[in-house]
């Protein structure tokens, strides 16, 4: 549910992700003036949780995993989108999962600098079901093997790994942590079977294996701390990886992953419909994905308002909020929008929840 950070409630009833445009002359040395003026212009559109936009890393993802011990990284991890190839680094294990100070800390510092009164600092990272798909994909399942006969073991090491770094962050001052997944998404849809063939021939063991890892990573986690976890289906120079409805899924993430707040992605049919928000737990905020970052045309204000409505007859309107269904930058690369667009994207979000919720 959501809960009240420095006298803030979160989540906002008008939300976003996390990831932002990057700004041309980004760099080492304009990353802390860059993070200031996003923060300021997320304020001044009536934010009040602030990001840094992602503008830490190239990916959403890998940058955060090879912040472990026994992980390196290389080019040569490309996965096929949607009618584009992202091309991502391949991260792979070199030994025993270990946990260390983790860079992604120094970062979050940078934005919880500018943390006010009326603001509250968000860090998101991939979900520790994202690290164990990664793990098992493919090209690194047999050289996993090698160091984790037993996958069991690899579970326990994410889950240990992760759990440090929540300490971490939790010792840095933070209290809002969003896990980012891919995971429910690749697990749905007809290649689902085919994606996951060598972990099970039965896609439900699958589902329990990404369960336990996310919930043993958040096991004992401060009482203060707000988790978030954001359901994508893939968010690349616009394009995307998967399709598939929520159904087969809700029983395990809706239902029973112990997470406060759900980001879901909900702007195009891709998604399915709102009828498996019923699944959702009563301890859960959910928050509507219904706003597109992956085109820059703004949405018609009365069909989103429509769709929040519709949505309401699963959970009650209190018990939701609403944003884009991703970042606008899950990469550096970015989607096919301006900042302007971006921007003007975010102030819907504000009108609409304004008009909603009052």
């Amino acid at each position: 549910m959501a809960k009240v950070i420095n006298g803030i409630q979160v989540p906002q009833r008008a939300d976003f992700v996390g990831s932002f445009l990057r700004p041309e002359n980004l760099s080492e040395n304009t990353r802390d003036q860059l993070v200031k003026e996003l923060t300021d212009k997320q304020k001044e559109l009536g934010f009040h949780v602030i990001t840094d936009g992602e503008f830490n890393r190239t990916f959403w993802h890998l940058d955060f995993f090879w912040g472990f011990g026994g992980v390196a990284h290389e080019p040569g991890g490309d996965v096929t989108f949607n009618g584009e190839t992202a091309r991502l680094d391949k991260v792979y294990l070199t030994g025993k999962l270990t946990a260390k100070p983790h860079p992604f800390i120094e970062a979050f510092k940078r934005v919880k600098k500018f943390e006010d009164a009326q603001s509250v600092a968000k860090l998101t990272v991939p979900s520790p079901a994202q690290f164990f798909q990664q793990l098992t994909v493919p090209q690194n399942y047999l050289g996993t093997r090698a160091i984790y006969n037993d996958l069991n073991d690899l579970i326990r090491d994410i889950a240990a790994v992760y759990q440090d770094f929540i300490r971490q962050f939790y010792d840095a001052g933070g209290r809002f942590l969003q896990l980012d997944d891919c995971t429910w998404g690749a697990v749905v849809g007809e290649a689902a079977a085919q994606r996951y063939a060598r972990l099970s021939p039965n896609l439900d063991d699958v589902k329990e294996q990404l369960l336990l890892v996310n919930n043993l990573a958040l096991e004992d986690r401060p009482a203060d701390l707000l988790v978030a976890s954001h359901i994508c289906r893939g968010n690349y120079h616009s394009t995307w990886f998967n399709s598939g409805a929520y159904d087969s899924v809700a029983d395990w993430v809706f239902a029973r992953e112990n997470v406060d707040v759900l980001y879901l992605e909900y702007d195009d049919e891709r998604s399915g419909g709102f009828e498996p928000l019923s699944k959702v737990s009563a301890d859960k905020h959910v928050v509507l994905g219904l706003i597109t970052t992956k085109r820059p045309e703004l949405e018609d204000k009365q069909q989103i308002i429509n769709r929040i409505r519709e949505a309401s007859k699963y959970i009650p309107l209190d018990r939701l909020s609403l944003s884009p269904q991703c970042g606008f930058a899950s990469c550096a690369i970015g989607n096919k929008l301006t900042q302007e667009e971006q921007w003007a994207k975010l102030k819907l979000v504000r009108e609409i929840a304004d008009e909603v919720w009052g």
